[in-house]
């Protein structure tokens, strides 16, 4: 029991640290900037069966009533009543990004590659559970369901379009599950939410940086808490058999925060750009999760999963500034997304190879919500296919230790910003090639005592 105490303990102290230094792949891992590595268990069948599994507690993330899978009360009180899984994913993304053409907002060309845009980034994941009794669980998580970051840097030709992205939404949930019957749960959670962005981007000086003052350079940072919910059920109509459904709801962001720039061109100085506060209303998407999963045998488990993001939310980033430290106020800074809701699809399978070794695979196929004339330098997004496998290993009979690979196939795109568009007034043209893959390396630990 003390070795048991003295791992959870270095456990979650090692996913805490992780947290603190957050840092987010560009759109290398889910459609979009959600984020769907929550459970390296999951992780292994690509995320089939992630609504309906009665592996762990890990898939609570997408069905709340899922969280008393690590429930082993019996109806005497007899078992382990606290259960905790932590987990996290190494992502090692690759985009190449091409440079077609690029100007300024008045035709003057721009040059100049995009290089290391995405770094090495890790995704933390943290639950834990307490049994009641043998019918009700109370648990607490810690995940990050949506990230983005991208950094071309301040020499690449579409500068004036994005440098850098990074957006991050941290959340803390607070879940109770409830078997109704032996055939059907319940469950739901109550999430507080803290999402941050960063934009930034160079400043034209309408001469193609040859100017004698240059470019200036702007940074926009905002952030805000915010209140959700999600609820799910999970029903075994026969034993073998088990659907699932869970539903996370929107969160409405108003991020509030300052803008600041530096050497800025005369012309733009002009139309208010100033050191200002900015805020901005948006509302990130709900998600519903619908599962199946089958035992075939004593050995074989077939899983399927849809899941509905409801992208259409996010209409448009419209940043509102202040007046400045010179009085004027500035145009709201736009960014159109107008992203259509899709679907996310998985097939996959586990096999029990011996008493201890449980192996699993997964294809997935995760659809982009980015239309093509609205796909910018900031979400640079394609459809995925994924190709996963993965396994977990009993090493005690109250902890096991879950491993997965996952290789991320996102579909070459073409970025073409003509410059036509009201919003890119200021930020001129560009065209350009993304290539991008990711592997995923996620490992998971879960144990009850």
């Amino acid at each position: 029991m003390k070795l048991q105490t003295s791992v959870l303990s270095r456990s979650i102290q090692a996913t805490i640290l992780a947290a603190s230094g957050l840092v987010v792949s560009q759109s290398a891992l889910s459609a979009g900037f959600a984020l769907n590595d929550h459970s390296a268990t999951a992780s292994g069948n690509a995320l089939a069966g992630a609504a309906a599994s009665n592996s762990d507690m890990s898939f609570s993330f997408w069905n709340p009533a899922l969280l008393d899978n690590g429930n082993s009360l019996d109806s005497n009180g007899n078992g382990s009543r606290s259960a905790v899984y932590t987990s996290g994913a190494l992502i090692l993304p690759d985009m190449d990004v091409t440079v077609n053409s690029a100007a300024d907002p008045v035709g003057n060309p721009m040059t100049g590659e995009a290089n290391d845009v995405v770094d090495n980034s890790f995704v933390p994941s943290l639950h834990y559970a307490y049994a009641l009794d043998a019918k009700t669980t109370l648990g607490v998580s810690f995940n990050v369901p949506f990230g983005l970051a991208g950094q071309y840097g301040k020499n690449w030709a579409g500068r004036y379009h994005s440098a850098e992205t990074e957006v991050q939404v941290l959340t803390l949930a607070l879940s109770a599950s409830h078997k109704l019957s032996s055939e059907l749960k319940v469950g739901g959670s109550v999430q507080v939410h803290r999402g941050y962005v960063l934009l930034a981007s160079a400043l034209t000086d309408f001469n193609g940086g040859n100017s004698i003052g240059g470019e200036g350079y702007g940074e926009i940072e905002g952030d805000d808490v915010s209140v959700g919910y999600a609820f799910g059920l999970a029903y075994e109509p026969v034993p073998g058999t088990r659907l699932g459904l869970g539903h996370r709801s929107k969160i409405d962001f108003t991020f509030e925060g300052d803008a600041t720039y530096e050497n800025v061109p005369p012309t733009m100085a002009a139309l208010g750009v100033d050191n200002a506060y900015v805020f901005d209303q948006i509302e990130f998407p709900s998600v519903t999760t619908l599962s199946l999963e089958h035992d075939m045998n004593e050995k074989v488990t077939l899983g399927l999963t849809a899941m509905h993001t409801g992208w259409s939310s996010m209409d448009e980033l419209r940043i509102a500034f202040a007046a400045g430290e010179d009085k004027v106020k500035q145009p709201d800074s736009v960014l159109t997304f107008d992203f259509e809701d899709q679907w996310f699809y998985s097939i996959g399978a586990t096999y029990q190879a011996t008493d201890k070794l449980t192996l699993r695979t997964g294809f997935a196929k995760d659809n982009s919500p980015v239309k093509e004339e609205y796909r910018s330098a900031r979400t640079p997004d394609g459809d995925r296919t994924w190709m996963s496998l993965g396994g977990s290993y009993q090493l005690s009979p109250d902890s096991r230790i879950h491993l997965a690979y996952t290789y991320v196939n996102v579909d070459k795109v073409n970025l073409n910003r003509t410059g036509q568009l009201a919003e890119d007034a200021s930020r001129g043209s560009v065209n350009a090639d993304y290539d991008t893959e990711a592997h995923v390396f996620s490992v998971g630990f879960n144990m009850s005592f």
